[in-house]
C-alpha cells in the first residue's frame, strides 16, 4: 500500500472513542519537541490522532544531591477513557502479582524458584508438568516470568494467571488505585466464564507437595457497562469473515498511564505512594530488572533462535523498527505488546556511559483497512518507524539535557 494512501486512510471506531477531545491531557512541550524533529512520516502520523490513536508519555527523571529521583510527566494525546487494546502489556502486573501473592502466602519452602505443576479441572484447561526450556525441566513462577519478559511468552502469562487467579489479580490492582484496569482473560480461546476458572496448581520438592491451591472461581465485580467496538469488520477464531466490529466491552483494559505507573512502581518503588507499591523482596526486584532487561542472546535457560528472537524483539523505542543491535553502554526496562494493529511500550531507559535515564511510554494503532484478526497491519511500514523516531527524539533530547546531579545508576547494571 503507497505510503499516502496508508496515512489517509481512517479506521472505523465505535462510541468508546467519542469524547476524545474532551478528555485528553498534555502539554505543548512534548508535541512541539515531537514536530520540530519529526520526519514526514512521524508528522504525518501526528497530524492524524483520530486515525492512528497514538497517545504519549515522556518522563523526565532529575536526581537531587541524595540521588533521590524526582519525575516530571509530559503528555501527548493521552486520554485514559480511549481504550486502546493492551495486548502483552497485562503480562507486566500479572507477574508483580505473581510474586506479591508468594509472598503475601509466605508458604514455607516455597519460592518463585519452587517447581510449580498445573493441572486442569474445568472446561479447557490444560495441565503443564514439564518445561523442557528450563534448566532442571520444571516450571515455576520465575521461569515464566523470565519467559515473559525475554519473549513475551503467552503460555507463561497463562500460568501465571492461573496461579494468581482472575479475582485476586484484579482486586489487587484495584486495591493499589488501578481502577480502570481489568485483567479477564488468558491469551487463549476460551469464554468468560471459562478465564472465571482457574486451574489447580501444586508446588513440588521431588515428589512431596509442598503447597496445593485448589481449582477457583473468580466472582469479581467487573463494569461493563461501556460498549467498547473496534474496526468495521474482524476474522473469528473459526476463521470467518464477520462484518462487523469486534466487542471489547469484556475484554483486558490496561490504560497507558496506569502501565507507565506500574513500571515505575517496579523500577523506583519508593517514589510511588506505599499502597501503589508491590508486595516484593529485595530479592525480587533483582529479578526483575535482569529480565525485563535482559535480551533473548544473553539468556541460556530458555534459550532463543536469536534469528528469530532478535536483541530488539521486544525493545520497541529506537531499536525494533530495524533490528537493531542495543549497544552494550544501554539497557531498556520494559513491557511491549502488540495485537488488533495497537502496539505499545512501557519502558525505563538507561544509558550507563552518558548517565542518561528517563521513562517513555506510547501506544499507535496502525490498521488502515478497519479488519481485525487479518493479519494485515501497518506495523512495520509505520508503527515501529513510530516508535523509533520518537524514541531517538527523546533520547537526543535526554542526551543535551543538563542535569544538576549526575544520576548513580549502579543499581540497575547486571
Amino acid at each position: 500500500m503507497k505510503l499516502p494512501l496508508l496515512l489517509a486512510a481512517c479506521c472505523l471506531i465505535g462510541s468508546a472513542f467519542a469524547t476524545v477531545n474532551a478528555q485528553t491531557k498534555g502539554d505543548r512541550w512534548l508535541e512541539d519537541l515531537l514536530r520540530s524533529q519529526g520526519s514526514p512520516l512521524l508528522q504525518q502520523v501526528l497530524n492524524q490522532p483520530d486515525t492512528f490513536q497514538y497517545q504519549i508519555i515522556y518522563t523526565e527523571i532529575n536526581r537531587d544531591k541524595h540521588n533521590r529521583p524526582h519525575f516530571k510527566h509530559h503528555y501527548f494525546n493521552v486520554d485514559r477513557n480511549r481504550y486502546h487494546n493492551p495486548a502483552s502489556t497485562v503480562k507486566l502486573p500479572t507477574a508483580l502479582m505473581a510474586l506479591e501473592k508468594l509472598n503475601t502466602l509466605q508458604l514455607k519452602g516455597v519460592d518463585k524458584f519452587t517447581a510449580m505443576l498445573t493441572d486442569s479441572a474445568f472446561s479447557k484447561q490444560t495441565a503443564v508438568v514439564s518445561d523442557s526450556t528450563a534448566e532442571n525441566g520444571l516450571p515455576s513462577i520465575a521461569h515464566y516470568i523470565k519467559k515473559v519478559f525475554l519473549v513475551s511468552d503467552n503460555d507463561a502469562y497463562n500460568r501465571l494467571y492461573e496461579w494468581v487467579g482472575q479475582q485476586t489479580l484484579n482486586e489487587g490492582l484495584w486495591q493499589k488505585g488501578y481502577k480502570d484496569v481489568r485483567i479477564t482473560r488468558r491469551f487463549t480461546p476460551m469464554s468468560e466464564e471459562e478465564n472465571r476458572w482457574t486451574n489447580p496448581v501444586r508446588f513440588m520438592q521431588q515428589d512431596k507437595v509442598l503447597y496445593a491451591q485448589a481449582a477457583v472461581r473468580s466472582n469479581a465485580n467487573f463494569d461493563f457497562s461501556k460498549t467498547i467496538h473496534v474496526g468495521k469488520a474482524h476474522y473469528n477464531w473459526d476463521d470467518e469473515l464477520i462484518h462487523e466490529p469486534i466487542d471489547f466491552t469484556t475484554h483486558n483494559q490496561l490504560p497507558l498511564q496506569d502501565l507507565q505507573q506500574l513500571l515505575q512502581s517496579v523500577m523506583f518503588p519508593e517514589s510511588v505512594p506505599a499502597k501503589k507499591r508491590f508486595n516484593l523482596s529485595h530479592e525480587d526486584y533483582t529479578f526483575l530488572y535482569e529480565y525485563m532487561a535482559k535480551l533473548p542472546f544473553e539468556s541460556d535457560y530458555p534459550s532463543y533462535d536469536t534469528n528469530e528472537f532478535f536483541d530488539s524483539y521486544t525493545k520497541f523505542f529506537m531499536f525494533r523498527a530495524d533490528k537493531s543491535k542495543i549497544p552494550d553502554y544501554m539497557r531498556v526496562f520494559n513491557k511491549t505488546g502488540w495485537s488488533y494493529g495497537f502496539l505499545t511500550d512501557a519502558s525505563y531507559v538507561v544509558d550507563f556511559k552518558n548517565k542518561v535515564e528517563y521513562m517513555l511510554s506510547a501506544v499507535i494503532y496502525v490498521n488502515s483497512d478497519g479488519v481485525l484478526n487479518d493479519n494485515k497491519y501497518e506495523y512495520e511500514e509505520v508503527g515501529y518507524p513510530f516508535f523509533k523516531e520518537v524514541g531517538q527524539i527523546i533520547y537526543d533530547h535526554e542526551l543535551k539535557r543538563e542535569r544538576k546531579y549526575s544520576p548513580d545508576l549502579s543499581k540497575f547494571k547486571q
